[in-house]
């Protein structure tokens, strides 16, 4: 089975991840933003790296998602192939930090790939403010995320709802996390997985 989690910056994807593949004994595949070779630069230099980042999420993400379906195993994923290609890029593009040029080149890239791969089995959409989301990211301190703006997290939450409105890859559960703290209040993970367990049931 695959699950994906999806989300804005400072949602709680990766937390979330790794809480439910231990509660489910799954295999976690988390985002590459360790070894990431772009990232630093990306924030402090937008325009001139995006078209490459972007380019990076998608090989990982079509890579990870292609081992996902080789593997047969039970698999929870930070972060989906459709993020990249329908919130982030476009983002990029539209705020004018990727030229039509490279974004037309990068959507053929994710059509293609596309075409190749599943959707996910269920995927969970942790829905946030924007309030919650600058908390969580001051809260964890990444350096490279401290030039974040208000304005980029509001235009990606747009694009994220519009997206999530539109998904039709597969079974969708949304999850409204700015009232939750799933780290240390052990009855709202348990109210999570309440809701997973009753959309997996459904998958058989």
């Amino acid at each position: 089975m695959h699950v994906a989690i999806a989300g804005n910056i400072g949602a709680g994807k990766t937390t979330l991840t790794k809480l439910l593949a231990k509660h489910y004994k799954w295999e976690a595949q988390l985002e590459d933003v360790v070894d990431n070779p772009y990232l630093d630069d990306f924030y402090n230099q937008m325009e001139r790296w995006s078209f490459n980042l972007q380019v990076y999420f998608l090989n990982s993400r079509f890579r990870q998602v292609l081992q996902i379906r080789e593997s047969g195993k039970d698999i929870i994923q930070d972060r989906t192939i459709y993020e990249d290609a329908h919130i982030f890029a476009p983002n990029l593009h539209a705020m004018g930090l990727m030229t039509n040029r490279d974004f037309e080149n990068y959507k053929s890239l994710f059509d293609l790939m596309e075409s190749l791969v599943q959707g996910p089995d269920l995927l969970i959409y942790l829905r946030s403010s924007i309030p919650n989301l600058v908390s969580q990211i001051h809260k964890r301190g990444r350096d490279y995320e401290n030039t974040i703006s208000i304005d980029y997290l509001s235009r990606l939450n747009e694009r994220y709802e519009a997206w999530i409105h539109g998904y039709d890859k597969g079974k969708l559960l949304i999850i409204d996390v700015d009232d939750l703290d799933f780290v240390d209040q052990p009855e709202d993970l348990g109210s999570i997985i309440t809701k997973i367990d009753a959309e997996i049931h459904g998958l058989f």
